[in-house]
């Protein structure tokens, strides 16, 4: 039990000497506590034939360069069994976002061989939650490890370490990238073509990681996939002064509408891709005009802009105009549904929510969420003990604020930005491709927002031909959805083949 060694301990002070209990209290002993990781033996089957892997569970101690235990990271890695020669085999670094986010919607929900069970549409199931096969993992491509950095999941720093050395943006990519250097060092994994996947937060983990593994530890990656991807946290924040975020959202409030059947009769008769790209095209030319000339834009116009966003976010005129044309995402939540008692999800606003009344400017809870944060939860607790044999009794960190205070660094004074990181990465590396994943109703990362960044990513045309985008009838995590689930897998085999393709056909030019 993940308890004992910390009594071992709590006994030996009590009886050893002075000089004794400070022996017994350095870095060394304390390390020499850390449980190995289990190894367990699976078989999920598929259409056809079956596949065999093998799960490792535990810590990665992670140590400095004299050898002082740092942090214990918990991870989780699947590996095929019959897959042959490692070198020649994907393996692919996993994590959720947050800050403060384990690893275990990728996990449970999308890439390992096990997935929670709820609606085909994604909806909560009454419990006893159930955890079934996944017959679209991703395993069947790639080997997986999902890695949660410290203060989630099973994740600690040692005793006597301050957690705030690990909670920044360049803290957390430096330890994160650590990780992956030791797993890959002593699992013998340096010669395999490496992948890193990450979603929401974990996108901007991902894109540090590209630079950092490269600039650091001369770490080449072959692809990244980005699950409701944020580089550029400007086309995110409702701040004063700042109206990139009110056009980037348009189009995602005109799903959210679409979906509810609140827009107007001939967008509502339209497709929903269709809907979109009208507003997209309002977003880039009228609005943003408007938006521009701030209070030199004209009362006619004001009200003509009124009007325009009426018909796009089903929001009334009036309402639009009390906003002063900008209607950041926690009002529109609220107000779509208002009339109804009902408010949106920001995860996923396919959800509606209850809150107390109606009045508010904001909900109370993310009705998205909901919906999943106690299945995952029991899911995650009972399938580490009873399928994995992996005993802990310290909380499983899901979701939460254990990592704050977060250093967002010079970016404290302006906004992340880590778009230009991976930029950089992809012109040192011209083998480097990304593949991004988009829900149409995802409020958190908009898609319009995740377009923005990569159409103004810079540097040579070139860098746009190797990044693929991919759009989902979901939110933000697009699986829950469970034909969106099904395309997700296809869509990143696909990727992955045609990276390794390549990477392929350019060896045997070179030689």
């Amino acid at each position: 039990m993940a308890t004992r060694p910390a009594l071992l301990l709590l006994s030996l002070v009590l009886v050893l000497p002075l000089a004794a209990q400070d022996e017994e209290m350095k870095p060394s002993a304390v390390e020499t506590s850390l449980p190995k990781p289990v190894i367990t033996e699976h078989r999920i089957d598929l259409s056809p034939g079956s596949l065999d892997y093998l799960v490792e569970t535990g810590y990665m101690p992670m140590r400095d360069e004299e050898g002082s235990l740092k942090a214990k990271i918990f991870f989780m890695a699947y590996t095929r069994k019959d897959a042959g020669e490692a070198s020649q085999r994907p393996i692919t670094f996993a994590f959720n976002g947050g800050p403060g986010s384990s690893s275990v919607w990728l996990h449970l929900g999308a890439l390992g061989p096990k997935r929670v069970l709820m609606s085909d549409e994604g909806e909560l199931l009454p419990p006893p939650y159930q955890l079934v096969d996944n017959p679209d993992t991703w395993l069947t491509f790639t080997d997986l490890v999902f890695i949660d950095p410290v203060m989630t999941g099973y994740s600690r720093p040692a005793p006597g370490e301050e957690k705030g050395q690990f909670h920044g943006v360049e803290e957390d990519v430096e330890s994160v990238a650590e990780f992956i250097r030791v797993y890959a060092t002593t699992r013998r994994r340096w010669s395999s073509p490496k992948f890193i996947a990450g979603e929401s937060y974990g996108t901007t983990r991902a894109a540090g990681l590209s630079g950092q593994l490269q600039q650091r530890h001369g770490m080449y990656l072959s692809g990244l996939m980005l699950v409701s991807s944020v580089l550029n946290f400007q086309t995110l924040r409702f701040r004063v002064g700042n109206d990139l975020p009110y056009l980037l959202y348009l189009p995602t409030y005109t799903a959210t509408a679409w979906y509810h059947g609140k827009l107007p009769r001939d967008l509502q008769r339209l497709k929903v891709e269709e809907a979109i790209e009208r507003a997209r095209r309002y977003a880039l030319n009228e609005y943003a005009l408007a938006l521009l000339q701030g209070s030199d834009l004209s009362r006619g116009k004001r009200r003509e802009t009124a009007d325009e966003l009426a018909k796009f976010t089903g929001l009334s005129r009036e309402y639009i105009l009390r906003s002063d044309l900008r209607v950041p995402i926690m009002r529109f939540v609220k107000e779509l549904l208002r009339s109804e008692g009902r408010s949106v999800g920001r995860l996923d606003s396919r959800f509606k929510g209850l809150d107390r009344d109606s009045a508010g400017e904001s909900f109370e809870y993310d009705s998205s969420y909901s919906a999943i944060q106690g299945p995952y939860t029991a899911m995650l607790n009972a399938y580490v003990r009873e399928d994995l044999g992996y005993e802990n009794d310290i909380p499983y960190e899901i979701l939460g604020g254990r990592v704050q205070p977060w250093n967002w660094g010079s970016s404290s004074r302006g906004y992340t930005n880590v778009a230009e990181t991976l930029r950089g990465a992809m012109s040192r590396n011209p083998h480097l491709h990304v593949f991004v994943a988009n829900g149409y109703y995802d409020l958190a990362t908009p898609f319009f927002a995740t377009e923005y960044t990569f159409t103004h990513l810079g540097g040579d045309p070139a860098l746009r031909q190797r990044v693929d985008m991919a759009y989902y009838p979901s939110g933000h995590m697009m699986y829950i959805h469970k034909p969106s689930l099904r395309q997700l897998k296809l869509d990143v085999e696909r990727f992955v083949e045609r990276t390794m393709a390549q990477e392929s056909a350019e060896r045997v030019q070179g030689n």
